[in-house]
């Protein structure tokens, strides 16, 4: 690219009336009021009294390529759009030649042009540098980027290079900017290792969260099968008043709970060990009895066996696991609800009718 940029028709505008400086000695002529307009640190730089009087005015932008300079210009000037809309919009022209950075440009010089942006204060290059510096981040240099997220106050890419490091971290400590960055910033160190922990627990928490949820959908689905069986019956199992010709049904829509359901209340009804509390899957089955029991809004005329007993029971003993037999309470009926919301509006209400229409508490075998 050119290290200058020459106006598309020069007779249409004001003289330049100040010199951008380039650490290489190129001088690139602006117009105060374009960068004043657009640019609150440089409106102070040309409004503060200068030392020497001079009829000429410089700015310098040093540390940076000059091409990165020029850049950096000519966005000021497509962002400046009050004085040139006459020379522009009269002419039907959206916007000026030197418009935009192209991704090519932003490819080789975004770093350089977020720190400009951030220095002078021009917050729309900055987020556009900003994204597209987030784009092309590498193992290689994700370090030096999140060094430069940080001294920019740019939150977003910090957070992409933080992931980043966090995700790839192995091949991250084996990078010359990572060892750079232990000799001479240990203190950004121990901001990443301290990140990466937080990820982690993170991490660890949300999938202790998801496996809470699925056992509480399970056991609220386990339910949903209890009033299921208790009520209409499924294949081998149900009430011992069925009709005859309802004995025999075919498989419910959840029929793989359903199925295990059916083969513990046969254990249940058949085991000699259920009152003793030597048999493990008789504890279970006292367990689920207890929480469809919890649940039920219906004791009088539930059709599940020693609902109302288990209610009563409750109510008079108060055991030192209350607040978390309360706790799996509460999560079983909310995954419940969540579960019952999920359903078309029909079939809710013909889930409901069903329950509400039967009323016995026996198991056929």
């Amino acid at each position: 690219m050119s290290s200058h940029f020459q106006f598309s028709d020069q007779n249409s505008l004001p003289k330049p009336d100040v010199q951008i400086l380039t650490s290489n000695g190129l001088r690139i002529p602006a117009h105060t009021e374009v960068l004043a307009s657009v640019s609150p640190v440089l409106e102070n730089i040309i409004e503060r009294p200068h030392k020497h009087h001079s009829s000429e005015k410089i700015i310098p932008i040093l540390g940076v390529p000059c091409d990165a300079v020029s850049l950096f210009i000519q966005f000021l000037y497509s962002s400046s759009r009050s004085f040139f809309e006459l020379q522009f919009l009269v002419n039907d022209e959206r916007e000026p030649p030197w418009c935009r950075c192209s991704e090519e440009e932003l490819e080789k010089y975004g770093i350089h042009l977020l720190a400009l942006s951030h220095v002078y204060l021009v917050p729309q290059l900055k987020h556009m540098c900003s994204k597209a510096v987030g784009q092309r981040l590498t193992v290689e240099n994700v370090v030096d980027v999140l060094q430069l997220a940080r001294l920019c106050d740019s939150p977003d890419l910090y957070v992409k290079c933080m992931k980043m490091l966090s995700d790839n971290f192995k091949a991250v400590e084996k990078t010359e900017g990572w060892k750079f960055m232990q000799e001479n910033d240990p203190f950004l160190e121990l901001e990443i290792l301290r990140f990466i922990d937080e990820a982690e627990s993170r991490k660890k928490r949300t999938r202790r969260h998801r496996e809470e949820q699925r056992l509480f959908m399970e056991l609220s689905e386990a339910m949903e099968c209890l009033e299921h069986i208790c009520t209409e019956g499924c294949t081998t199992v149900g009430p011992c008043d069925l009709e005859p010709s309802h004995k025999r049904r075919g498989p419910c829509n959840k029929f793989s709970t359903c199925e295990g359901l059916q083969l513990l209340i046969k254990h249940f009804a058949v085991c000699k060990n259920r009152v003793n509390g030597k048999c493990s899957r008789c504890k279970r089955m006292w367990q689920l009895l207890r929480l469809h029991s919890s649940i039920c809004d219906q004791a009088d005329s539930c059709r599940v066996p020693l609902c109302r007993q288990f209610k009563l029971k409750m109510q008079r003993e108060r055991k030192g696991d209350e607040t978390l037999w309360s706790l799996l309470v509460k999560k079983v009926a909310s995954a419940r609800i969540m579960s019952s919301l999920s359903l078309p509006k029909r079939k809710r209400e013909e889930s409901r009718e069903t329950i509400h229409d039967h009323g016995i508490r026996n198991f056929r075998k």
